[in-house]
């Protein structure tokens, strides 16, 4: 059972229309896959709509999650924009973290976690402990991503993850053709992070799972 719940489509900066990344993540064995492309105060009212109605049409084939990754938000503004993601129907909302390979807003790593309306911080950076142990509180999953860049912090993820006890996800942060990640391809980005078997499970199967598992195609 291979879940994603961090991709891009043409709707933001993702190469591939929503109906042929879904194909190819059905193609790549998935059972389900959230369309999450960036947004902010600006888009957010257009984008969201249109994945709902992309994420419709679609579920012929897999479940399809419509999503958003706030991206660039001024932290004091997340918890606000998560909320208003959720009311244009939106079923996730993924956080663009502090990746060390960009200059995201310092502050962004802690109001995300602080935000129950937030589902996942991706790629976080260096995400300290006391984030984490926040994140736990609220629910919120901390990614290891398979993203170029983004992926060099995965260690340091882990083992924050693992002192704190917060839930991680494996997660493609699909752009293109060939960034989506079949199931083994997902369980070595895990192992290269320095996951567990148990954690592995935990974060491929389990965790994506119960964050979407009221969607899921019987």
């Amino acid at each position: 059972m291979r879940i994603d719940l961090h991709t891009h489509t043409i709707f933001s900066d993702g190469d591939l229309t929503p109906s042929e990344l879904t194909r190819r993540a059905m193609d790549l064995r998935h059972t389900a896959i959230a369309l999450t492309d960036h947004v902010d105060v600006t888009n957010i009212d257009f984008v969201v709509p249109a994945l709902v109605k992309a994420a419709e049409l679609s579920r012929d084939y897999i479940t399809v999650v419509p999503g958003v990754e706030l991206t660039y938000v001024p932290p004091s503004k997340i918890d606000m924009m998560a909320k208003k993601a959720k009311a244009l129907g939106a079923q996730i909302v993924v956080v663009h973290g502090e990746t060390v390979v960009e200059p995201v807003p310092p502050g962004t790593n802690l109001r995300s976690v602080m935000s129950k309306n937030v589902d996942v911080l991706a790629h976080p950076g260096l995400i300290t402990l006391e984030e984490a142990e926040i994140a736990v509180k609220n629910g919120v999953a901390l990614e290891i991503t398979g993203r170029s860049g983004h992926n060099i912090t995965n260690g340091h993820v882990a083992n924050i993850a693992r002192k704190a006890g917060a839930k991680m996800v494996v997660n493609s942060d699909a752009h293109t053709v060939g960034n989506l990640m079949d199931e083994a391809r997902a369980t070595v980005v895990a192992k290269g992070a320095g996951l567990t078997d148990e954690e592995i499970k935990l974060a491929l199967n389990d965790t994506p799972y119960d964050l979407i598992k009221h969607l899921i195609k019987n």
